[in-house]
Parts: structure tokens; sequence; C-alpha cells
């Protein structure tokens, strides 16, 4: 799998504490030529999901953009998205794959050592690795496991590794010299009095 650098997560929640809707992010997004969209609601119902899903993926039409669902293959499968991200609570990977449909791309977040190397065993697409900063959006917030954690991601999988948490225009560099192919970034896209647009094509011109 290819993936691109900068994984944008559109994270209701953050969105909503920020005034934020999700058909104007998403086309911030798409302005800055963001490839890899993760879509994620804790708390929405699955009809507020699908109508979300439907708005990104008609914003995203045509650009050839990767759309994954976080957590939720039934809805991937139903949006026609293109896969789901899963956590170590959620579906397996080749069950989630099973779920989404043949060819569904899948995703799965790790945080220590035993689960990348089932992640990196499995069908997983990609292996996600996190959190490496501090971060506020995730109550239940794995420890961090720093720059030093992606380096030992890196050793343990062949996979693409993705990083996570409390990543920004400052420290994004430095994940991807850790090893990292790509940084997920959420409350990092958008901040007060910034274009998040302009932030997303900030991250992609430091992460070339």
């Amino acid at each position: 799998m290819i993936i691109s650098r900068l994984y944008a997560i559109v994270d209701v929640d953050v969105l909503r504490a920020h005034g934020c809707r999700v058909r104007s992010f998403g086309e911030e997004m798409r302005r800055a030529g963001v490839g890899l969209v993760q879509y994620r609601n804790k708390n929405g119902t699955p009809e507020d999901m699908l109508r979300d899903a439907a708005i990104l993926r008609e914003v995203f039409a045509g650009t050839g953009a990767t759309l994954l669902m976080n957590d939720r293959a039934d809805l991937a499968a139903l949006a026609g998205w293109d896969g789901v991200h899963v956590g170590q609570g959620d579906l397996a990977p080749a069950d989630a794959r099973m779920v989404a449909g043949a060819g569904s791309i899948v995703g799965i977040s790790t945080h220590v050592a035993a689960e990348i190397e089932a992640a990196s065993a499995s069908c997983a697409d990609y292996v996600a690795i996190g959190p490496v900063f501090a971060t506020g959006t995730k109550l239940d917030a794995s420890p961090v496991v720093g720059l030093e954690g992606v380096r030992r991601a890196r050793m343990l999988t062949r996979k693409p590794l993705v990083a996570i948490g409390g990543i920004t225009r400052a420290n994004a560099r430095s994940v991807i010299d850790a090893g990292a192919d790509a940084v997920a970034v959420i409350s990092g896209l958008i901040v007060k009095g910034e274009c998040p647009g302009r932030i997303a094509e900030e991250f992609l011109e430091l992460l070339r």
C-alpha cells in the first residue's frame, strides 16, 4: 500500500468543539490536496455517520483520495468507502475486511511491541503507532510512546507505519525521520485563527 504522508482525521467531536462543519473541513482538506482521510465519530448514530460519510464522499469525488471509516466496517461498506481503521478492541483485521468488503483497506492501531508484531503478521494494510506525544483528543489514550516508540515500531514491521498522537507542524518532521511513513493529525489541523486548508498545505510541505 502506498500511503500519503499526511493522514487527516475528521473527528466530529473535535470539529464541533471548534465550530467547524464536516463539509467545510473536508473541502479545506480537498483544496490542500490531502489524499488520505479517516472519519471518526465516537458519539454519533449510524444515521449521523452515514450522512457525514456521504458528504465526504461527495467532497472528495474525483480526487483519488482514500476514505477510511473509524471502527465501523459495516458503515464503511454501506457508505461505499475504501476501508476501515480498527483499534485493539474492535474487529480483527481479517474480520473487518470481511465486513467492509473484499479489496477494502484495513488499518489497525497499536501501542506496544506485541500488538505491532500481531498487526504485522495480520492482513492489515498499515499499522498505526501511538500516541507519539501527549494528546487531548482521546480520554482513554494509552501511554505516550515517544519518538523511540516509533523507531521500535519501524524495526518490528515492514508494513506502512502511521504515527498518531499530538502531532503538530513543529514535530511532524521528527516523526517521519524516526521511521513513520505518515502522520495522522486531528487537532493539529484546527488552530484558532488559522485556515485548516493552509495548515494541511504546510504539513504537506514539511513532510515532502
